[in-house]
């Protein structure tokens, strides 16, 4: 069996995949200048030339193209492989990271239904950062914001990430406002890690923004939630994510424009994923598809 020199094949692979060299080299905890002689190290024993500059980065030749597709799958199966024979065969747990607005208004509340189907497997769930690649070490499923299209990955959507503005009945009765009839350029916007997201909304609705846009801004989610449903203003909100608040009445949906349409949450799992993270993937898909998002059209 003939190989390439695998610190190059490792070197080459994270620069592709994240289109930097110096990327790679935080990634893999060498210098650019190694990630650099890897590289050319590698094409060296191939013949063939990988990368080229791009602007400040690099890119892909179309033979690099091709080898990084194989290479990634490969490199995929090893890690799944070695993770599965460092972990518990046997497979009596899987673990799951999960971003906190999932866990906390699908994942927990459902988990109960799930045990009662498969009571012999344990389930383990810890905090996933946004941003989280699935570790084949460390996880068995990942759900967060984003889909991982590297190879030896399958995502499957959970929800869309369509952004449109709630609020609690109760903020708007203390206004006297309706639904029909909001005022947003004056209203109190509570903001999701900054303000961009209501300024792009206001582009898309035609409507002057306030100068500057001002409201408290939450980094965390799942308290701009806390604050837009006790009242506190107008916050635009995943409403997929949020169909079950939206449905008990404790948010209305205040307008049919939106934003960060073609953007999803997404459950991630290794293609070769065993059975037991594939019963668990498939019960919750389902779990989140069991009813119709209340958008307004």
């Amino acid at each position: 069996m003939q190989l390439p020199p695998l610190n190059a094949l490792r070197a080459f692979e994270a620069t592709a995949r994240l289109m930097s060299l110096s990327k790679a080299g935080d990634e893999l905890h060498v210098t650019h200048a190694a990630i650099s002689h890897q590289i050319k190290h590698l094409e060296t024993w191939l013949g063939r030339k990988l990368l080229q500059k791009s602007g400040r980065g690099v890119a892909l030749t179309s033979a690099g193209t091709e080898y990084y597709l194989a290479v990634s799958g490969s490199l995929a199966a090893i890690a799944h492989a070695t993770g599965n024979m460092r972990r518990d065969h046997n497979m009596r747990s899987i673990t799951v990271g999960c971003i906190p607005s999932i866990a906390s208004r699908w994942l927990v509340p459902a988990l109960p239904s799930f045990r009662e189907s498969d009571p012999d497997l344990d389930v383990r769930i810890v905090y996933a950062r946004a941003e989280e690649r699935l570790d084949h070490e460390s996880l068995d499923v990942l759900i967060t914001m984003g889909e991982d299209l590297s190879g030896g990955r399958e995502s499957r959507l959970l929800f869309s990430r369509r952004n449109q503005p709630v609020a609690s009945v109760h903020y708007l009765a203390k206004r006297n406002w309706t639904i029909e009839k909001v005022p947003f350029a004056t209203a109190d916007l509570l903001h999701d890690e900054s303000v961009e997201g209501w300024k792009e909304w206001f582009r898309k609705a035609g409507i002057n923004p306030p100068e500057p846009i001002r409201g408290p801004i939450f980094q965390d989610f799942n308290i701009l939630a806390t604050a837009v449903i006790a009242g506190h203003g107008i916050a635009l909100c995943p409403v997929e994510v949020f169909r079950r608040e939206i449905e008990r009445g404790d948010l209305v949906v205040l307008s049919d424009i939106s934003t960060a349409e073609t953007q999803g949450y997404y459950l991630i799992t290794s293609a070769w994923a065993k059975k037991p993270v594939r019963r668990f993937a498939e019960w919750f898909v389902e779990e989140c598809r069991s009813s119709a998002p209340p958008i307004i059209e």
